[in-house]
């Protein structure tokens, strides 16, 4: 007979010092929602400013480890620390200075959720000092919650950003009243009533993110743009992707942007080449997307030359 094991889950809140994150956790783990039976491990990485109450981890059932070295932070010694508890979930405050990518966890260990917390109002400083990191740190995250709003009147370029880096994540901002609205409505650089909207190379990467979060208000309209090919093996016959290449953190980090699209004649298209596209857009449940979401249903596909700016620069609208 096997023993299926169940896996343990893992709930990970990252970014750097003093954005929040032990703030973030103190309310989690104080609310009646999350005291559920069995140990709680809570891994905390670095000591910021704030703590954990003791009255608060022993009401909680919640035992607290501390792993101050990034090369401590390792499979063998999380499975010792498994071993020694036997904890029901476990919560790791990660250091924002350590790189994400590096982290392992045990195998019975669940990636749960993983939360990026931001210091708004040290967001600039990171991402113009620290891009590589912090993109690290959003990449694969469900939740991006940016906090210290007050007084910040352009969230819009943090939320196209962070979209940049990481399109499925829910981002959130909040002042000290709660949550702020941050919409990109008014950023968009096109006008959403031509027929067709013409998109440049920015252009057509903020469509790209608004359409993300709002295929609604683009369903039946037209759009035209310039796009490179890919033919994904797993699309049917009659679609390819037509999209641009963005700049996420760096030269070397780069992400494909582009929505299916319904074209009849896709089997006359190259793998990489670049075409004029005239598309509707629909919204519809696609298989690959996992989900609804926005398709392109080709008036024309014309090829074209390539264009001045290949790449799209999320932090440089003048392209």
């Amino acid at each position: 007979m096997i023993r299926r094991t169940k896996l343990k889950p893992v709930y990970i809140i990252n970014g750097f010092l003093d954005s929040g994150k032990t703030d973030f956790f103190r309310y989690t783990i104080g609310q009646p929602y999350f005291r559920t039976k069995g140990k709680t491990l809570l891994i905390v990485c670095e000591e910021g400013e704030n703590d954990y109450e003791e009255k608060l981890l022993k009401s909680t059932n919640t035992i607290l480890e501390k792993i101050e070295d990034e090369e401590d932070f390792n499979p063998d010694n999380l499975i010792a620390l498994d071993a020694k508890y036997n904890p029901e979930r476990i919560l790791i405050e990660y250091n924002g200075m350590w790189n994400f990518r590096n982290m392992r966890l045990p195998v019975m260990w669940k990636l749960e959720q993983q939360i990026t917390v931001i210091d708004a109002s040290n967001f600039e400083l990171y991402f113009s000092n620290m891009k590589s990191l912090l993109a690290e740190q959003i990449r694969n995250s469900d939740l991006i919650l940016f906090n210290r709003c007050d007084g910040i009147e352009d969230l819009a370029s943090f939320k196209r950003n962070v979209k940049a880096i990481n399109q499925k994540a829910d981002i959130i901002f909040e002042d000290q009243n709660g949550e702020v609205d941050v919409t990109l409505d008014e950023d968009l650089p096109f006008d959403l009533n031509a027929n067709p909207i013409d998109l440049n190379n920015y252009g057509y990467g903020m469509f790209y993110l608004d359409a993300l979060d709002h295929a609604d208000r683009y369903e039946g309209k037209i759009v035209r743009f310039k796009g490179m090919v890919l033919k994904p093996t797993e699309f049917p016959d009659n679609r390819f992707v037509p999209g641009r290449l963005a700049m996420t953190c760096c030269a070397e980090d780069m992400q494909f942007l582009g929505f299916a699209c319904e074209y009849d004649k896709t089997s006359e298209l190259e793998e990489k080449e670049w075409v004029l596209v005239t598309a509707k857009v629909t919204k519809q449940y696609v298989e690959e997307y996992q989900g609804e979401g926005p398709v392109l249903q080709a008036i024309s596909v014309e090829k074209t030359t390539e264009p001045n700016k290949t790449v799209i620069d999320f932090s440089n609208p003048e392209q």
